[in-house]
């Protein structure tokens, strides 16, 4: 549907959706990125975020983006409660290692991709 001036219904103020769902997967990463430091409730944020505006996505190159956070997020929060289950026979604390670098680098590779507009691939594991 479009308005008498002929602009699209989905540009506000030379802003399109697919404008605000790429900066909103910026901040995604964002907070996925801090969630160390905030103690996972960023994490928890950023994965209720995903959720709600996954259909706002669906259909845009961002529509993977959300698709591999939300992997990342419960492949590793798998990840650290088996560490965590396993830390009083110290090979927790190697697993738990191993998911931080493991996330981290899905978290930089998503978020490199998004920058350079590059196609990534929900589903690889790396």
């Amino acid at each position: 549907m479009e308005d008498p001036g002929g602009r699209s219904p989905v540009s506000y103020g030379g802003t399109t959706d697919a404008d605000r769902i790429r900066t909103l997967t910026h901040v995604l990463y964002g907070l996925y990125a801090v969630h160390w430091f905030t103690g996972g409730i960023s994490g928890l944020v950023a994965i209720i975020i995903d959720y709600v505006k996954r259909p706002d996505a669906a259909g845009t190159p961002y529509a993977a983006h959300f698709e591999w956070q939300i992997r990342t997020f419960w492949l590793g929060l798998i990840g650290y409660v088996i560490g965590w289950a396993l830390v009083f026979v110290v090979v927790g604390f190697v697993i738990l290692g191993a998911v931080s670098i493991w996330m981290l680098y899905r978290i930089v590779k998503g978020w490199l991709y998004l920058y350079d507009n590059k196609p990534l691939e929900p589903r690889a594991w790396f």
